[in-house]
């Protein structure tokens, strides 16, 4: 009953990731219609039901774009795990403050970058030109697609029976990982 269903809005547009639970109680209550079943079946007194993977609401859902929110993992999807002074790739990052915060510096997309622990070291309590280090690229804050929420949540799991009603776009970016 915790398997992912992908939830389609009217228009096949792919709004959220919802449990298996929660989508039979919307295909049950009538507002949604079951496209695409997995493996599992659900067991009643009275009946079996396949659980769905794929579901479409019944009316249009309108909703503006998402943010991204400022957090550590987002800095460091932007920045493509990459330190943005040596521009080599980690797992072993850390955060930097481009204008440090004791000199007034923003904890803001515009003032963050991932940085090696070497660099940041390096850099210290400095601006990058103190330092005589330059940035790879400046900080910025990402554009949120329409599917931002959906890439979050669908990370590692690949359902195939989804791949028909994501995006092209979507679905190279989900083989590159």
């Amino acid at each position: 009953m915790n398997s992912p269903v992908l939830v389609l809005n009217h228009n096949y547009e792919p709004l959220n990731i919802c449990s298996a639970r929660r989508a039979l109680m919307l295909v049950l209550g009538g507002k949604a219609e079951v496209l695409e079943h997995n493996h599992a079946v659900l067991h009643t007194t009275n009946d079996t039901i396949a659980c769905p993977s794929v579901i479409r609401l019944g009316h249009m859902i309108r909703r503006p774009l998402p943010n991204v929110k400022l957090s550590r993992r987002e800095i460091f999807r932007r920045d493509h795990y990459t330190c943005q002074y040596c521009n080599r790739s980690s797992a072993d990052l850390t955060l930097d403050h481009v204008l440090p915060r004791h000199r007034g510096g923003a904890h803001s997309w515009e003032n963050l970058v991932s940085a090696c622990r070497t660099c940041n070291h390096r850099k210290g309590g400095r601006t990058p030109e103190e330092a005589r280090m330059r940035l790879i690229r400046p900080p910025f804050r990402p554009f949120a697609s329409p599917y931002y929420l959906i890439e979050r949540r669908m990370h590692g799991l690949g359902l195939e029976e989804w791949r028909k009603f994501l995006p092209a776009s979507f679905q190279t970016v989900e083989d590159d990982q």
